[in-house]
């Protein structure tokens, strides 16, 4: 429970620098009628979406920052914090990168509306694991689920992708771009996140809730 209570207390305080502010502060309601912070990080979790469609401005780097500051703030195993972020709102990468992407694959050219493999995201967080330690993907989903929520929480949209992925590591005309990435020594890519503007409002999907149970 204690590390559920942090996560949570990370989100808020995620949500309180961002567009979570509640709805009656901003209107001049009294203090009695604020949302709790536990119904700000809840509503939050419940109504994040994953967003594939975006407005073609790149999410500013204050904002990647604070992002990216909640996500290394996600609980990780033994504190190894075992992971890797590069960020990248280059459109010369991206689209450079989409090109060769389009000669593999020009049935995705074809489609009007497409103009980068990220979604047609502006910006791109992608994300590595370190090999050497055999917990480390989970610390790697627990550092993006931080930086989604947070994002949705200041108006910013996101998806995680795994196809782009797997095209950057076995197509070798996109091995420079994997290598431009830099990652360390022992760390290999795992997933990227696409953030940007939504240009969408996507329903919910409904879920499995049989999936849960309790054990007595």
């Amino acid at each position: 429970m204690k590390t559920v209570k942090t996560l949570v207390g990370g989100l808020c305080l995620c949500a309180a620098v961002g567009s979570c502010t509640p709805a009656a502060q901003q209107s001049g309601q009294t203090a009695q009628e604020t949302p709790s912070k536990s119904e700000v990080v809840i509503e939050n979790m419940m109504t994040r979406r994953s967003i594939r469609q975006y407005k073609p401005q790149a999410v500013g780097r204050d904002t990647m920052q604070t992002i990216l500051n909640c996500g290394i703030h996600a609980p990780n195993g033994q504190n190894k914090q075992s992971w890797e972020v590069r960020v990248v709102d280059n459109p010369e990468f991206i689209d450079g990168l989409t090109e060769v992407f389009k000669k593999k694959n020009p049935q995705m050219a074809a489609d009007p509306s497409f103009k980068n493999m990220f979604r047609n995201a502006p910006t791109v967080a992608f994300i590595a694991h370190d090999t050497s330690y055999d917990m480390s993907q989970i610390d790697c989903g627990l550092l993006g689920a931080n930086m989604v929520l947070s994002a949705w929480s200041m108006g910013v949209g996101s998806c995680c992708l795994g196809s782009p992925v797997r095209f950057m590591k076995t197509d070798k005309d996109a091995a420079p771009y994997l290598a431009k990435l830099g990652f360390s020594q022992g760390y290999e890519l795992l997933y990227c996140i696409a953030f940007g503007y939504p240009a969408e409002t996507p329903a919910a999907k409904p879920r499995n809730a049989e999936k849960v149970k309790f054990v007595d």
